[in-house]
């Protein structure tokens, strides 16, 4: 493996963990509705279990409120069993083929538990960037061991890989930093 391929493959796994990371801040809700809230709800389509969007319209009704607009009848309980059922603690009702999902209002308390679930999501995210750094120097050790490559590009290289990391742990801290700021706004 190369320098430049480790470097590469280094970055590319740590925007991974930067978007997964940015995907699960998605889902701790703050006061807001927002579509996307109901991405990761599974419902039971015929047997096999898919997410609400394929089975239904999502829209925003108002700010506080999501609309379903499911399109067979039949699926409407379903939906709305599975949007109740999710860890996302809403209380939809069916009026006919349209479910609302109104979003409750976050009270202080609510509010400091989901900064601390969001703090340990973005803490899971900077130790699997240092992980990556970690995996990244052990296999430039490996190369130096093996006579591929010098002590100098690989000091130079587990300096750049060190940038790298700096680099995505400020991002996640960005990211941490703007979504309580979101949490905490009422």
């Amino acid at each position: 493996m190369s320098i430049a391929d480790l470097k590469n493959t280094t970055e590319h796994k740590m925007q991974k963990s930067l978007e997964a990371l940015k995907t699960d801040l998605t889902k701790v809700r703050t006061g807001r509705a927002h579509t996307g809230l109901l991405d990761h709800v599974q419902v039971d389509y015929y047997g096999s279990m898919v997410p609400v969007n394929q089975v239904a319209n999502i829209t925003l009704i108002d700010a506080r409120t999501i609309g379903v607009q499911v399109w067979e009848k039949t699926m409407a309980g379903k939906v709305e069993r599975a949007i109740r059922d999710s860890d996302l603690g809403l209380n939809p009702a069916s009026q006919g083929e349209l479910i609302r999902v109104p979003m409750p209002a976050l009270t202080e308390e609510r509010r400091r538990d989901l900064i601390k679930v969001v703090k340990g999501e973005g803490e899971n995210a900077k130790v699997a960037v240092r992980n990556l750094r970690r995996d990244a120097n052990a296999t430039l050790k490996e190369l130096l061991k093996n006579k591929e490559i010098s002590e100098d590009d690989e000091r130079r290289t587990q300096d750049e890989i060190q940038k790298l990391t700096d680099k995505y742990v400020a991002e996640i801290d960005k990211q941490l930093a703007q979504k309580e700021v979101e949490l905490m706004a009422v």
